[in-house]
């Protein structure tokens, strides 16, 4: 089994052929996703995502991107919206200093009621960065001394330094098909240390598709060649590859081990 731990099936993309992307999957043994909300405006639309496949999990949160248009989101909106069985995780929530769509300090607002909400429920914190390593670490590294909460930094592309300090507090890091880009060499150098027992891998469909089918629409099968990638890189075979990321998967995202297999 091979988990694509993060993906938007939810978007416009998918709305033609999303029982065909679905089965494409199953066929490339990639037998559990997680499709992940960004606006909780769009969240019902993610949850049906979820509710009509028996392999597919969701998430409720607020991405960086969005956070200026959901200022007032609370953490009992988010805790409520948690209580369903195929909501598995908080996010994805954050700080993007790169685009900067949202003003930062309600971004950094935003993401910290996230993590509150993280921290009620158990769930855990699906973490999108970009650009804003310092204020990532101090923002992470405060609220874990303050209350222990479990996440991921999903689609990882930021520096050696921020991954070691969120493996110090107990956190995931999860590759996306940058892993597989030409110029992704400090990437891949940071893929081939982390600890085995922290690593996920996930698409971020329809965006980032891996080699060979970068520039096409990421779906979930693809996640396939970032998996071969971060096997090659670490010089395990993939099958081996796909039983860890698959186990770490389940040892995060517990509620979804709670169903068992589909």
């Amino acid at each position: 089994m091979i988990v694509d731990s993060h993906c938007h099936l939810d978007f416009d993309n998918f709305e033609e052929d999303l029982v065909d992307v679905v089965a494409r999957a199953r066929s490339a043994h990639v037998d559990r996703m997680v499709t992940i909300s960004t606006t909780i405006a769009g969240f019902d639309k993610v949850f049906r995502v979820a509710e009509q496949f028996e392999n597919i999990y969701c998430s409720v949160g607020v991405h960086p991107h969005e956070a200026e248009k959901e200022p007032d989101t609370t953490s009992d909106q988010l805790i409520s919206r948690a209580d369903h069985p195929k909501v598995v995780g908080i996010g994805e929530t954050g700080l993007d200093y790169y685009y900067d769509h949202s003003p930062r300090d309600i971004q950094r607002s935003c993401f910290e009621t996230h993590i509150a909400a993280a921290q009620n429920t158990g769930l855990p914190l699906i973490v999108h960065t970009r650009d804003a390593d310092d204020d990532m670490i101090e923002i992470l590294s405060r609220h874990m001394a303050q209350s222990a909460f479990t996440g991921v930094l999903h689609c990882f592309s930021s520096s050696r330094a921020l991954a070691e300090r969120a493996i110090e507090l107990g956190l995931y890091i999860s590759f996306s098909g940058i892993l597989t880009f030409k110029n992704a060499d400090e990437l891949r150098e940071i893929a081939r240390v982390v600890p085995e027992d922290r690593l996920l891998v996930e698409t971020d469909a329809p965006f980032l598709a891996p080699v060979p089918h970068r520039g096409k629409r990421n779906e979930p099968s693809f996640v396939v060649h970032t998996l071969n990638k971060l096997a090659e890189i670490r010089g395990v075979s993939a099958e081996h590859m796909a039983d860890r990321t698959t186990e770490n998967f389940f040892t995060l995202f517990s509620k979804a081990a709670e169903k068992g297999a589909a």
